[in-house]
């Protein structure tokens, strides 16, 4: 039921970047709102709509960006620099509580550097015009825009080429999301939501490809052109992902992940790299340990292994594994100094028991949610590890998204029959 004009005192900022206050008849989320602001909300049970700020936080700034609050990519630009790094890694903090967690959780790194490298498009047609652009707040309507300000310069003329590509299939109707990546040679772009495409739209897409310039473009992984190999530096290798390849959101946020990484794996001379991808974290270890390296992508294992041949890197093997279905056991586990564990935004649950059940000296988390990772925190530490601090680190600035990393030591050698912990 709408609830018109409804007068609300904002009580915190929650975990979506929505501000949270009472209602008659429960918590009403309402984005955009501030922490211990007044504000005239239309409500729909749970679900608020801001309508004026009455009494405005003394955190409250103006937004930088024209599109905020209709774009739905940003969830805070109104919350002031010291605020928004506070709420940010509190975020962390409050997800180590719930899971019963002791551990001090340090300052917000940012790490937006000139802004993000990669962006998802989305494509939608009105009488055969192709709209592109990000999707509007709680809504798949699509906001076109001039530039988005927090994307890197190298990602200055992928709305364009966008908003092309778009058009060349106008005649499918079809919505498309076009995934662009910022690399060292120029642009990636792999077009998804259409299907396969006619000879005559391929001839059309190769020839919008070269007129913007592209380095690659793809459709659904498989490659139309390459006028130029998308190369990534990663430590002393250059990497050639595959089409739609997951990366590290900045350059900054890469070099800062992998950097910590390497310094919490400093002295290993054999390291496991769970959920590898195209080598993020492995190709940088390599440069001073063995890396065995497991992920189930094969396409991104087949770019990792052709970057390693390098001249100074150790020895690093790929191995495609499910480790959800199959984790490392901790039998395999005993020939490594250090195991890297970046699992996707759920977690790995199932590792992290085996992990906990294994000997191995040293863990290294990375993750990108910090309800999984504290599960998973929780799991290591109920096994017999220890961390006194975890790092969040900012590469999703003014969303809700967070990076993590934590360093996992073995308090003591653990008795074997503890591995029962698996099952």
């Amino acid at each position: 039921m709408i609830s018109l004009n409804t007068r609300l005192t904002i009580e915190r900022l929650g975990k979506r970047g929505e501000g949270i206050a009472q209602g008659p008849g429960g918590l009403i989320f309402i984005p955009y709102a501030l922490a211990h602001e007044t504000i005239i909300a239309e409500a729909d049970g749970s679900r608020g709509t801001l309508v004026e700020v009455l009494t405005p936080s003394p955190d409250r700034i103006d937004p930088f960006c024209r599109y905020f609050s209709r774009c739905g990519g940003c969830a805070v630009q109104t919350l002031s620099a010291d605020s928004y790094a506070r709420w940010k890694r509190d975020l962390v903090a409050k997800a180590l509580q719930r899971a019963g967690l002791t551990i001090e959780v340090l300052d917000l790194v940012d790490a937006h550097g000139v802004g993000r490298r990669r962006a998802t498009f989305h494509a939608r047609y009105a009488h055969g015009r192709a709209k592109a652009g990000f999707t509007q707040a709680r809504t798949h309507d699509i906001v076109e825009f001039e530039a988005c300000p927090v994307l890197a310069p190298s990602m200055a003329m992928a709305l364009p080429a966008a908003r092309e590509l778009a058009q060349a299939l106008a005649a499918s109707d079809k919505p498309l999301d076009i995934l662009v990546t910022a690399t060292a040679s120029g642009l990636d772009v792999d077009l998804k939501g259409h299907g396969p495409v006619s000879e005559a739209d391929t001839q059309n897409l190769v020839r919008i490809a070269q007129e913007h310039d592209l380095a690659r473009l793809s459709n659904h992984g498989s490659i139309l052109i390459t006028c130029r190999a998308p190369v990534l530096a990663m430590g002393r290798a250059m990497v050639l992902p595959p089409p739609g390849a997951f990366l590290q959101a900045t350059e900054a946020g890469e070099e800062v992940l992998a950097s910590r990484v390497c310094a919490h794996a400093a002295g290993a001379r054999h390291i496991a790299d769970l959920f590898a991808g195209i080598g993020t974290f492995a190709l940088r270890l390599a440069a001073f340990a063995r890396v065995d390296a497991f992920d189930l992508e094969e396409a991104a294992l087949l770019a990792l292994a052709k970057a390693a041949h390098v001249p100074g890197l150790h020895e690093v093997t790929a191995a495609r594994r499910d480790l959800f279905t199959r984790p490392l056991r901790p039998e395999e586990m005993e020939r490594y100094d250090a195991v890297v564990f970046d699992p996707p935004r759920a977690g790995a649950a199932q590792q992290a028991l085996a992990l906990a059940a294994s000997q191995v000296p040293v863990v290294v988390a990375v993750s990108c949610n910090a309800e999984s990772f504290a599960r998973d925190a929780a799991i290591l530490c109920t096994g017999g590890y220890e961390t006194s601090v975890v790092e969040p680190i900012d590469q999703f600035r003014h969303t809700p998204h967070v990076e993590i990393i934590g360093c996992f030591r073995r308090r003591s050698r653990k008795p074997r029959r503890n591995r029962r912990l698996l099952g």
